[in-house]
């Protein structure tokens, strides 16, 4: 196993501009909680929303990615598992303010993009074939 005693990559340290709990709204609703695994390389999203009709609960890890033996990947990738046995892969880039979530991979038609317009609020849009929807994240704790 690699012992890895380097500190977080500057692009995870970015990613705490997330941490908290946000409430959704726009075509969804419900809360998000995302949070810091100690150490500070991987950060966990509690999903808890409703949308198009369907309740959903998730949980998502964050981080680049580093199988044994192996330097760590450069892009931030994420895994989230839900209540119905999806597993969904993404890849992060938070740029400024702009996030960008790649459902797969970076180029993917399957996206996020939103702009944090304060230090509090996200507004962006899901965007994948066939469809999509808009959401509000604003941020009611730290």
């Amino acid at each position: 196993m690699n012992e890895n005693t380097a500190a977080p990559s500057l692009a995870m340290q970015s990613l705490d501009r997330l941490v908290g709990t946000w409430q959704l709204s726009g075509d969804s609703s419900g809360t998000v909680i995302y949070e810091w695994m100690n150490g500070g390389f991987f950060l966990l999203q509690h999903v808890n929303m409703h949308l198009f009709g369907s309740d959903i609960t998730a949980l998502e890890v964050i981080g680049h990615l580093q199988p044994f033996g192996e330097p760590p990947t450069s892009e931030i990738r994420s895994r989230a598992y839900d209540t119905r046995g999806n597993t969904l892969d993404y890849v992060y880039e938070l740029d400024g303010d702009s996030l960008t979530i790649w459902g797969g991979e970076i180029g993917s038609s399957s996206f996020y993009t939103g702009t944090f317009v304060d230090e509090d609020t996200n507004v962006g849009k899901w965007t994948f074939p066939g469809g999509g929807y808009s959401s509000t994240m604003h941020r009611i704790s730290r």
